[in-house]
């Protein structure tokens, strides 16, 4: 399917209840994004095999590699951590890095089948579609990281900060993933295909992953690769959910993974809405 561009948004249906109001608009486009929420999260259930093999990948990167990495990440990290304790915290990162690029995907899918076309024929929020998509993965993505702590615990992981910490991690976690969904729910409105789009959110998001601190610390990159990823949003992510899972400075991390999304989400959201606005 070819995205193609048109002058002006066409005039909605009539609809009776038309806010009138700007708490109610709030209120109506709340209530739109909690229905396209729930369509997308119904979609994804009715699918057995999208479910099962969406949650057996992040396992098999947690046990994967935490015995086969593990040996050897050892010897870089500090006396007294072990790297499944290192580890699973950058992982819950790089789970929801790899899930965001399924938001292109799925959006994708429905750009080409006319789901989307029979969602602008209804009066409703434009800006719900996407908002629904991303918070439906959002929700997902949350779901998958519970399933990799179980996981985690059976092989030796520990919060060891508490309750609060442990949450703080998994809110990080959802705040930069929420970020990443709404990037490439913006690139799939310019790539044409879910193929082509799966295919662009594996080659932008598999060397970012690599090339931060999730797997390894970065003293042991060379320090052209470590001076790069010491800039990255993935690796202030990784950082900040690791010292509030098992110790650290978590302040500095927290406060720039937190600036980076606030900061791209207040760019990104009004272009996808915009985009998705003017496309047919």
């Amino acid at each position: 399917m070819t995205i193609t561009e048109r002058p002006a948004e066409e005039p909605r249906p009539s609809d009776p209840r038309a806010p009138t109001s700007p708490a109610a608009r709030v209120y109506w486009q709340a209530r739109d994004t909690w229905t396209v929420t729930k369509r997308n999260l119904r979609h994804f259930m009715r699918q057995p095999r999208l479910l099962v093999f969406s949650t057996i990948q992040p396992v098999m990167f947690v046990v994967l590699f935490a015995f086969v990495f593990g040996g050897i990440a050892t010897v870089a990290l500090p006396e007294g951590t072990e790297y499944i304790d290192f580890l699973l915290p950058g992982l819950f990162v790089q789970s929801a890095a790899f899930r965001s690029t399924q938001t292109a995907v799925g959006l994708a899918e429905d750009l080409e089948r006319g789901v989307v076309d029979r969602f602008r024929s209804m009066p409703m929020s434009r800006a719900a579609v996407l908002a629904g998509r991303t918070l439906a993965d959002l929700v997902r993505s949350l779901a998958v990281i519970v399933l990799m702590i179980a996981v985690g615990y059976l092989i030796g992981f520990r919060f060891t900060q508490g309750v609060l910490g442990a949450i703080g991690a998994i809110l990080v976690v959802a705040l930069f993933g929420y970020l990443m969904s709404w990037l490439f729910c913006w690139m799939a409105l310019h790539v044409p295909g879910a193929e082509a789009a799966q295919t662009a959110g594996f080659v932008i998001v598999f060397p970012m992953v690599f090339a931060s601190s999730i797997f390894v610390p970065l003293e042991t990159m060379p320090d052209w690769l470590a001076t790069f990823a010491a800039q990255s949003p993935l690796t202030h992510a990784a950082d900040a959910a690791r010292a509030l899972s098992i110790g650290g400075e978590a302040l500095r991390p927290a406060l720039l993974t937190i600036a980076w999304c606030v900061g791209l989400l207040a760019i990104v959201i009004p272009l996808a809405v915009r985009r998705y606005r003017t496309i047919t």
